[in-house]
């Protein structure tokens, strides 16, 4: 009996080691578990990288083998235009040469005779004519031009009783010619986001004719009625005096 006993108390303490050694082996098995979840999750983002490395061009030097083309299509492209950049440079210093030796009116040496368009001294002469020729052309149009704006300004004035100036862009100063001091006018501003609408700007003058601006602008809306009557009072001021 004492032996069955000894070897049934031997049996228990062997199945409770059992037990305690599956639990670690349990916990361990966990452990690994998770680092070969983790390595696995390194794994993929090291091969996404990778991956990603090798589409942008770059590559492994033990494993590939980088052949060049003796004639690349890329370098021969890159050679080409640099000679041309580089032609295309000595052409630019050969006519800035030139225009100094025009401007100062010596002879065109041999190195520099057919650059550009120009083909012979008698040819730069002839286009040097054309030039004077166009020119004399334009300030003669200008000198017309301004003429015909005195003349217009003249006119107008002699019609309307106002002279027009511009004083600045989209800006005009009507003076009449029965005004009674020299500052009195009117200013005038066209609106280009209203169709060219034109809007009478306040001076020193306007504050004088609120009526006339009340009735002829504000109430009427018109402007050519509120100059006329303008033109009327002025004068009739005049008139009386």
């Amino acid at each position: 009996m004492k032996v069955l006993k000894s070897q049934e108390c031997t049996a228990e303490q062997s199945t409770v080691i059992t037990k305690e050694e599956v639990d670690m082996l349990r916990l361990k098995i966990e452990e690994l578990e998770a680092e070969r979840s983790k390595l696995e999750e390194e794994n993929r983002s090291l091969e996404m990288k990778l991956e990603k490395l090798t589409l942008q061009g770059d590559y492994d030097p033990s494993r590939t083998k980088v052949l060049h083309f003796s004639m690349n299509p890329a370098s021969l492209a890159k050679q080409q235009r640099k000679e041309e950049q580089q032609q295309l440079q000595e052409e630019c210093e050969r006519l800035r040469e030139l225009v100094r030796v025009l401007e100062g009116g010596g002879s065109i040496p041999g190195n520099l005779e057919g650059v550009g368009s120009f083909q012979s001294p008698q040819e730069i002469a002839e286009l040097k004519k054309q030039v004077e020729s166009a020119e004399l052309k334009n300030q003669r149009l200008k000198e017309v031009f301004q003429t015909k704006i005195q003349e217009f300004r003249k006119v107008c004035y002699t019609l309307t009783g106002y002279q027009i100036d511009i004083t600045t862009e989209n800006q005009y100063r009507l003076t009449s010619i029965y005004a009674e001091h020299q500052g009195d006018c009117l200013l005038f501003k066209a609106s280009s986001s209203s169709g060219g609408k034109m809007q009478l700007l306040e001076t020193e003058f306007s504050r004088t004719i609120r009526e006339l601006i009340e009735l002829h602008l504000l109430r009427q809306d018109s402007i050519p009625a509120f100059l006329s009557a303008l033109t009327l009072d002025l004068f009739s001021r005049q008139t009386i005096a």
